[in-house]
């Protein structure tokens, strides 16, 4: 197994986001995740995620939704007015994106009431639209076209902002990658392609056997506490049915024999070494930039990973011909987490956590290396096809 999450920090729409302030047009917004929030500041934002709408005959239809070119933006206050040697700003009050002009949008209003007026004389009575009042017209309009419905067909949506800046390849050899989001949709990327490569050709799986499966999840960044997070019971459910399925004897431990043969690999990007803070990095542990992936441990348990899973890995990526490094957090150092441990809590089955290295991790823009996206993609191939062989030869007491 190789599992990953597919969230990311973000700003979310109130469920009232209607706001009006000094002649701006405003959206409110609530934090999600640890983002760095001032990364957010003087972005070009929009909106995507998913409407509830009502249809023709009653039925209540998901419908996701993305707009693509910038709405809302978030000004910093321009230097002048205050001078600060850190940027510091309340979350609550300070951090609502502007998406436009009261004028503006009154002289908008004005000129549809006439068009209306116009239709209803000549079509005759003409049923005004009934928006979420909650929020600004004009953006339940916009996302409802978007959606090919109408503005009161809309019941209700869950909408996070994000930066329209595309990703795209940088440094002077193009060897970086500028993007949003890299943790961790590199690794959720990454373990799909593996998976597909893995069993490309028709005789992949004829002396497989295991079963190769990637687990994506949502929430980890607020926790994984949720019904599709990975502290739910979702992944050991699925194990079980996968388990037991055509088992003649419905007491079979089928379930718990699996789970002690099983490995997971939990996915989650790495942090590089930052070149302006290096004294914030072990000194014998600064992971580099398209120099492989990273193995990270922790003696705290903050990360699943031991010896045998690193034997086992080290000796995949020896076979994959993928480089390895390794990462721990210096002692009087915080450390994040991940997935791992509370799979490996839940599930009993043996764990490693490892990822690509990056920089500006949780900014709303992220820096990774171009080559460690194959690296990664080459060495969960490489577990996928060995690892029913080299579970036999890693022998624990």
């Amino acid at each position: 197994m190789v599992g990953a999450h597919t969230d990311s920090p973000c700003l979310r729409v109130k469920p009232a986001s209607k706001r009006q302030a000094e002649g701006f047009l405003q959206v409110g917004v609530e934090t999600y995740g640890g983002g760095i929030w001032h990364t957010w500041f003087d972005r070009d934002l929009s909106v995507a995620g998913r409407l509830m709408i009502k249809s023709k005959d009653g039925d209540f239809v998901q419908k996701l939704v993305k707009i693509n070119r910038p709405i809302l933006r978030i000004p910093t206050l321009a230097i002048h007015l205050e001078r600060q040697e850190t940027f510091s700003f309340n979350k609550e009050t300070q951090l609502f994106p502007i998406a436009g002009l009261v004028a503006a949008e009154l002289d908008r209003k004005a000129k549809n009431d006439q068009r209306s007026e116009e239709a209803t004389d000549v079509e005759g009575s003409n049923e005004p639209n009934k928006p979420l009042t909650s929020h600004h017209p004009y953006l339940v309009e916009l996302l409802a076209s978007e959606c090919k419905a109408e503005p009161d067909e809309v019941i209700d949506f869950e909408l996070v902002l994000y930066d329209t800046q595309k990703s795209c390849v940088g440094g002077l050899n193009e060897e970086l990658m500028f993007s949003p989001r890299l943790d961790n949709l590199c690794m959720s990327y990454c373990s799909v392609m593996a998976l597909i490569h893995s069993v490309a050709t028709p005789e992949a799986l004829a002396n497989e056997s295991s079963i190769r499966l990637i687990a994506l999840f949502d929430h980890e960044e607020i926790g994984s506490n949720t019904a599709q997070g990975a502290d739910s019971n979702v992944m050991p459910s699925i194990l079980r049915r996968l388990s037991v399925l055509g088992a003649d004897d419905p007491e079979t431990t089928a379930y718990e024999q699996s789970l002690a043969s099983s490995f997971l690999v939990s996915a989650d990007m790495a942090h590089s070494v930052n070149p302006n803070f290096a004294a914030k990095y072990e000194s014998d542990h600064k992971p580099e930039m398209n120099k492989g992936v990273v193995i990270k441990v922790n003696a705290n348990a903050r990360y699943a990973t031991n010896s045998p899973g690193i034997v086992l890995l080290r000796e995949i990526a020896s076979r994959a011909q993928v480089p390895l490094q390794s990462f721990v957090v210096r002692n009087d150092s915080s450390c994040g987490s991940t997935i791992g441990p509370m799979l490996a809590a839940a599930l009993g089955t043996r764990t490693l956590d490892l990822g690509n290295p990056q920089l500006s991790m949780h900014s709303i823009r992220e820096t990774g290396g171009v080559y460690d996206v194959d690296y990664a993609i080459q060495l969960f191939k490489g577990f996928f096809e060995h690892y029913s062989e080299l579970e036999k030869k890693i022998i624990v007491d």
